[in-house]
């Protein structure tokens, strides 16, 4: 574990299970953010949920008292989309299984819809996912559609406790045609470097704040950045003490990690 945080210029936060546990806000947050502000620590909100788009998260926050701009804020549906820009032409046709976030951005890129015939089939967390739609997209992957899945999270935190996520939707289809994957969310680190790059900083000055191991901590050791687990959403302390993948610093939840910045 880290001696001290004091060589950190900028953060990549995620938001369930850190900021808020769905319509909790977490203790401290506004409070960090401030903190933040007021330090200069440049920031990128960085959420595997694609069910929103950046100006709603903005909203969102906004209603809690945490004011942040649109560009500070990067999800798996605008990672989504990008990938399908670099791998295929816009003409490409597109099933989406997933809500606004998702199927905003890849719109937006240029992509058709179609559940009929598509290129790719785009897989996120959809609160309608029905047989039908498991049905469409399988139907599809067999005749030679590419499978791409917003992130892998089997579940995410609430104040209910924690819900199904996008990963368990893509476990039905996974199971179904036994085709993989190709995850653009964490635990890969396309979000990461685009979110470096947005904020003009480099790894060796950079952290992970996430509340999972299996995506967030892992996402940030592949990059080669710090990783700062906080114990507020999915990973509980006798996971991380069972688990093999250790972050670099432990945090109970962002009052004690804005202490730890503070030095």
């Amino acid at each position: 574990m880290l001696q001290n945080l004091a060589h950190l210029r900028a953060l990549l936060i995620d938001l369930d299970g850190v900021v808020y546990r769905g319509s909790e806000v977490l203790p401290g947050a506004k409070e960090f953010f401030d903190f933040l502000s007021a330090r200069n620590l440049a920031f990128c909100l960085l959420t595997n949920n694609s069910t929103a788009t950046p100006a709603q998260y903005v909203c969102r926050l906004a209603c809690v008292g945490i004011t942040v701009n649109e560009s500070a804020v990067l999800t798996s549906g605008e990672a989504a989309a990008q990938y399908l820009q670099k791998r295929g032409p816009s003409s490409a046709g597109v099933y989406v299984i997933g809500e606004e976030g998702l199927r905003q951005p890849i719109a937006r890129a240029g992509f058709r819809f179609d559940g009929v015939a598509p290129d790719y089939v785009v897989v996120g967390l959809d609160r309608e996912f029905t047989y039908d739609k498991m049905a469409v997209a399988c139907l599809a992957i067999r005749n030679g559609a590419r499978l791409i899945a917003s992130n892998p999270d089997t579940t995410f935190p609430t104040e209910r406790g924690l819900l199904p996520g996008a990963g368990a939707i893509l476990a039905s289809i996974t199971a179904s045609t036994g085709k993989r994957p190709v995850v653009v969310g964490k635990p890969n680190t396309r979000m990461l470097t685009l979110a470096m790059e947005r904020l003009g900083v480099g790894r060796e000055e950079t952290a992970i704040v996430g509340d999972r191991l299996d995506t967030d901590v892992l996402a940030g050791r592949r990059a080669g950045i710090t990783t700062i687990l906080v114990l507020t959403g999915v990973t509980t302390p006798s996971d991380l003490a069972r688990s093999r993948l250790q972050p670099d610093w432990v945090s109970p939840d962002l009052t004690h990690l804005r202490s730890a910045l503070e030095g």
